[in-house]
């Protein structure tokens, strides 16, 4: 059945203003804690040999208000030269999810995998700097598959997760 301007009673908006689409959207993203340690500066610099670089991610995600998600990547580098510590970065970067109308088998995949996929970018700049402004050569970290990730995860936990449109590559 159309309306007068041509448009079928389906496609309207509801007249009620409720809207039933699923929506996800990043509300903010900060830096929720940093800490560069240069233990050995300045002898850390008279060493010539590049430094063995360990990084280690971890996820975290917590519900802090209605429809509001707050995912917190963290990073952890380390730096050694020789056995001595070059640098030590700790990093978390938080961002605020408001997630409405997504059924609740895809919230913790997309709080997972994909929301840490869209605050990487920025978390990555901010180590780089931290690095860099340490007296350092800018660290400049590999994009990484969160969404993979949280996959693999899940079945190593022997849970099937239903990603839908979320972690598909």
């Amino acid at each position: 059945m159309d309306d007068q301007n041509g448009m079928s009673i389906a496609d309207q908006p509801l007249a009620n203003g409720a809207d039933e689409a699923p929506a996800a959207g990043l509300i903010s993203q900060y830096v929720k804690d940093l800490s560069f340690e240069n233990p050995n500066a300045p002898a850390v610099y008279q060493n010539q040999t590049p430094p063995a670089i360990d990084v280690q991610f971890n996820i975290g995600a917590a519900q802090v208000g209605d429809e509001v998600h707050e995912v917190v990547l963290k990073i952890d580098v380390r730096a050694e030269t020789d056995g001595q510590v070059a640098f030590i970065v700790d990093l978390s970067f938080a961002g605020l999810f408001g997630l409405r109308n997504i059924p609740a088998e895809h919230v913790q995949p997309f709080l997972l995998g994909e929301a840490p996929r869209l605050l990487f970018p920025f978390a990555r700049r901010v180590l780089s700097d931290a690095v860099r402004d340490g007296g350092f050569p800018p660290l400049l970290l590999e994009p990484i598959d969160f969404a993979q990730l949280y996959l693999q995860q899940s079945e190593q936990q022997g849970i099937q997760p239903n990603v839908g449109d979320f972690g598909q590559a």
